[in-house]
């Protein structure tokens, strides 16, 4: 190989490593920006988003099928029927911006939504009267260029601690968990009012929690979640709350592993579950039920430890942050949006009255 084919193969390597790092940048840009970090503004990551917007473009006061949802999203979100579908349930089971009908699945036991022909939702009322105002909408155009869709809705609620989130993106994650709705509606009264507030996580599966870790929220911080043990007889444990992040399924499953290695020693687990949890938990002859009750906790998911991580998209770039940070930042959003639509109301009738006293 001569000296001039050397020096166009360096000239190559280069050319393909520069290639490689700036595709790379990009696709990672893109994944944390438009696909996994939700945006302080409204909590939303992009797919939910979209399928809120499409939600609200059908809104007739109807239900509409899941299946048409999809396929209207698809206009908005180009990957696939499969991520949107997952999307929607999600938001569907949390019953805050979405009105779900039929089958939608059992978060506490692991069942699963009926195929998106069957069931149908609906924007919720809370959801029309806090998510939406085309006039303070900010758009841009769909990745087709054939319609627009908002960069962020105009949320007038902290949706994003409310709904929680977790997102995987291309060097880093993100993980915020819901809080309890009127508890966020008080601090941010405080917050308003010039008083202190704390905000800790509030889980739909209920439990008891240790929030000595939990550092506002930031990441690094951790709180242990313990499912809700009660003492029926002498013979009988009663599980009726079970950990944020487990199901009944998951939950009776460690139980029987812990079972199978000798850790505990139960004679049958028996699941009544239906709109509430109820697993009942029958001990052998002669157990002790407060030391099955600690053998439980120590060596099963009735007790877990969730991480924090509360990274948001603050001026179009991730960033990490803690609960009361976003809560104010929510707040502060949620005034200046209200201002905004006072303004436009104003204006609204400022031209009114002009039209109607120009001819006199």
């Amino acid at each position: 190989m001569d000296e001039e084919q050397k020096t166009l193969g360096l000239s190559n390597v280069n050319h393909l490593e520069k290639l490689y790092n700036g595709w790379f940048l990009d696709y990672a840009s893109y994944t944390i920006l438009d696909r996994a970090v939700p945006y302080f503004e409204d909590g939303l990551k992009p797919v939910q988003r979209r399928i809120l917007h499409t939600m609200y473009e059908m809104h007739d006061g109807s239900f509409h099928k899941v299946a048409g949802i999809v396929g209207d999203t698809m206009h908005y979100h180009p990957h696939g029927d499969a991520s949107i579908y997952t999307a929607l349930v999600n938001m569907g089971q949390k019953n805050l911006l979405i009105e779900p009908q039929g089958n939608w699945g059992n978060p506490l036991t692991g069942d699963e939504a009926a195929a998106p022909r069957y069931i149908e939702g609906k924007l919720s009322e809370f959801a029309l009267d806090v998510m939406f105002n085309p006039e303070t909408t900010e758009w841009i155009p769909n990745y087709d260029g054939r319609s627009k869709e908002p960069v962020t809705l105009p949320a007038k609620f902290p949706i994003l601690l409310a709904q929680g989130v977790d997102g995987i993106a291309v060097g880093l994650s993100t993980t915020i968990l819901p809080h309890n709705f009127k508890e966020l509606c008080q601090a941010s009264i405080d917050y308003l009012r010039g008083r202190k507030f704390t905000l800790y996580p509030d889980f739909y599966t209920g439990g008891i929690i240790d929030v000595s870790e939990y550092n506002d929220g930031e990441r690094g911080g951790r709180l242990k979640v313990r499912a809700k043990i009660e003492k029926l007889d002498n013979k009988t444990l009663v599980i009726r709350e079970i950990p944020f992040g487990t199901t009944t399924d998951s939950l009776i499953d460690s139980i029987v592993a812990a079972n199978d290695k000798g850790k505990i020693k139960i004679k049958q687990i028996v699941d009544h579950t239906t709109e509430n949890v109820e697993i009942q938990i029958h001990l052998q002859a002669g157990s002790d039920p407060q030391v099955v009750m600690d053998a439980l906790y120590a060596f099963t998911d009735c007790q877990t430890t969730l991480a924090a991580n509360s990274c948001v998209i603050i001026d179009k770039k991730p960033r990490f942050s803690n609960t009361t940070e976003l809560l104010k930042l929510s707040t502060d959003h949620t005034v200046h949006l209200l201002d905004w639509e006072l303004d436009n109301e104003l204006k609204h009738l400022q031209d009114q009255w002009h039209m109607r006293t120009s001819g006199t």
